[in-house]
């Protein structure tokens, strides 16, 4: 039997993960899944990614615990046949779900969506998220990872088996802030602004490049008034801009000259596949094991160790340079990954009902001889 009703969640429609998520739920309801969907806020940048036929819960707060407690209750009321949970910021919601309902709790699906290994971690921290990694398989009944590289690393941390399935590919949209990039010399980040994508690097690494180059960050987030202050201070405000989220981002890559990513980790960023897909070159630090599967050679991008501010500069330079040919675009994965998404959750939902009923066949069986056991 199928997987016919799934659930999912998120805080709010905010970041990579919520975006994916947005582009994977249109595929399910497309294929005839009945998908429901709990939201902590009904807002953020990729809300109007949601398709037409989920059914939105929402709580009207996105606390994190809030949202974590809601879960259970909300599986109780609508008995989903699986529950998903689209990235490593949820996990420990799913394993409240499974702790608060045992076996009332439908089987879990979770997508590994970030780095085994964190960049911003000190030694305790990382040593505490392998330990958190290391107990997944106890409330866990598979894990997803997008590449296979991400998969090598998350089976090796979790211990579990690992599917590989990609994030669906994001819509190639043109808009009028191409027009706005085109004919300048311009870098372009996209991203939220918060301490992970360290865009501080990247506007450090402006003052060292020449003066008619510009710098456009394409995200909100907590940091935009540091990231405002550093700016100010380097004295850069004529020629590094933040104008916020944008929907035109994939037209706006197509413009740019190089896209740059200066994070300190990631899982599997989207955002340089969305950019090599219109031809456009990347820069990104050695932020995740999947940055190498997606800049597979020089003629694509370069990739920079985390903490080397002059070969940050000195990659931008190149790309930033006329002579640089711009690579060939490159074909996104993940056409088919609602289809593989839904073949994942109908085999896991199968060996759920298959234990199930084994179960019960073998306590039946073991009442029928306890009762029928002749007396001493």
């Amino acid at each position: 039997m199928p997987a016919d009703h799934i659930l999912t969640y998120a805080q709010t429609m905010s970041g990579g993960v919520e975006a994916a998520l947005g582009r994977m739920l249109g595929g399910w309801i497309e294929r005839g899944r009945r998908v429901t969907l709990l939201l902590g806020q009904d807002g953020g940048s990729f809300r109007d990614a949601v398709p037409r036929g989920v059914e939105t819960v929402t709580l009207g707060r996105d606390h994190y615990a809030g949202v974590g407690a809601a879960l259970p209750l909300l599986i109780d009321a609508v008995r989903p046949d699986i529950l998903f949970c689209p990235g490593n910021h949820y996990t420990s919601m799913a394993a409240y779900a499974r702790l608060r309902l045992a076996e009332r709790c439908p089987p879990i699906v979770a997508k590994m969506s970030n780095a085994v290994d964190r960049g911003d971690h000190s030694a305790w921290l990382a040593w505490g998220q392998r330990q958190w990694l290391a107990l997944h398989g106890l409330f866990l009944d598979m894990l997803v990872a997008m590449t296979p590289a991400t998969a090598r690393a998350a089976q090796a941390a979790t211990g579990m088996s690992v599917a590989v399935i990609p994030n669906p590919p994001a819509a190639l949209l043109g808009g009028t802030l191409a027009q706005a990039l085109a004919g300048e010399r311009r870098i372009l980040g996209v991203g939220r602004l918060e301490p992970q994508k360290r865009w501080d690097r990247l506007i450090a690494a402006m003052a060292h490049l020449p003066e008619n180059v510009g710098l456009t960050l394409l995200g909100e987030g907590s940091l935009r008034p540091a990231l405002t202050a550093q700016i100010d201070t380097l004295g850069l405000s004529h020629r590094v801009a933040m104008p916020g989220h944008s929907a035109h981002a994939p037209a706006a890559m197509a413009a740019a000259h190089v896209l740059a990513l200066p994070s300190d980790y990631e899982g599997v960023p989207g955002v340089l596949r969305e950019a090599l897909a219109v031809g456009t070159p990347v820069v990104a630090t050695d932020s995740s094991p999947a940055v190498a599967e997606i800049v597979t050679h020089p003629g694509l991008g370069s990739v920079v160790a985390r903490e080397d501010g002059a070969a940050l500069v000195a990659a931008l330079r190149h790309w930033l340079d006329p002579a640089t040919p711009r690579p060939a675009p490159v074909s996104q994965p993940g056409a088919d990954s609602a289809e593989r998404y839904l073949a994942l959750f109908d085999s896991v939902v199968a060996t759920r009902r298959r234990e199930t009923a084994r179960s019960a066949a073998l306590g039946q069986s073991l009442f029928r001889r306890l009762t029928l056991r002749p007396a001493l």
